[in-house]
């Protein structure tokens, strides 16, 4: 069986690390690189850099912070925001990213999930999803598919959405509660179940962890592969080590998470 990877997320906006409940209050929680650093030595085994202002405001991702990030964190780095063409693509894979998440320019544009993953292969190409439970007639599944950081609805059931960026060629989805985001209350395992009950490719979860036990539920319950975190990481509120060893004790395999100052 894979390990489960427990993966810190950097939501950034303006240059700094910044985090809030379901994409609106932010509050500045540091310096992108070292943060990436920290986490690395900790055990983390991945990032997920995601420049949260990019779409919103229409522009490329930072490319610069990217660079300093990865030269400071020796983990797989999976950057989102901002990225619209596959030479964009291009380019953040050079200042250092092993993976690209697409997410609003997906959904405008599903063809260019294609083809990054002609160029570039599967594995580096992942969709994100930001969902939010609906009770509109049209969306059967009971989600709903938000764009530009949770401001506008796109029209898509997020479990039809999920198949149909899988079929596109993303080797991955990183699946978000806009309801949960932010508010410590558990990651939603229904909606993580409903996605990977349908498709073939790893899942990350993301939005609403408090602390090892809804990472399990994750795992367990809503069958991801990965768990993602933010603001309890930034606020050393529970250690990379102490997830994993709680993801053990539950029987989930784990990569062995470093002592803090020591490469894993």
């Amino acid at each position: 069986m894979l390990c489960r990877r427990v993966i810190p997320c950097l939501d950034v906006a303006n240059g700094r690390v910044v985090k809030g409940t379901r994409f609106v209050d932010l509050v500045d929680e540091g310096d992108p690189p070292e943060l990436a650093e920290r986490y690395a030595d900790e055990g983390a085994d991945e990032l997920v850099f995601l420049d949260i202002s990019a779409a919103p405001e229409g522009r490329g991702t930072l490319l610069d912070i990217v660079e300093r990030t990865a030269r400071r964190a020796f983990v797989p780095l999976t950057v989102g925001g901002g990225v619209r063409s596959v030479d964009e693509m291009r380019d953040v894979l050079r200042a250092g990213a092993d993976k690209v998440s697409l997410n609003t320019r997906a959904v405008a544009d599903p063809p260019l999930v294609t083809a990054c993953a002609a160029r570039f292969g599967s594995q580096a190409v992942v969709v994100a999803i930001d969902a939010r439970r609906t009770v509109d007639v049209r969306f059967p599944s009971g989600f709903e598919v938000v764009v530009k950081g949770g401001r506008e609805a796109a029209g898509l059931d997020a479990i039809d959405w999920a198949e149909r960026a899988v079929a596109l060629g993303a080797g991955e989805l990183l699946v978000t509660s806009i309801d949960r985001d932010g508010t410590r209350s558990g990651y939603d395992t229904a909606l993580l179940a409903a996605i990977t009950g349908r498709v073939a490719v790893p899942v990350i979860a993301s939005g609403g962890a408090s602390g090892a036990a809804h990472m399990v539920e994750a795992i367990r319950d809503g069958g991801a592969d990965a768990v993602l975190a933010a603001s309890i990481f930034h606020r050393r509120d529970v250690s990379i080590g102490d997830i994993k060893a709680e993801l053990a004790r539950a029987g989930l395999p784990v990569r062995r998470a470093a002592r803090a100052g020591v490469r894993a």
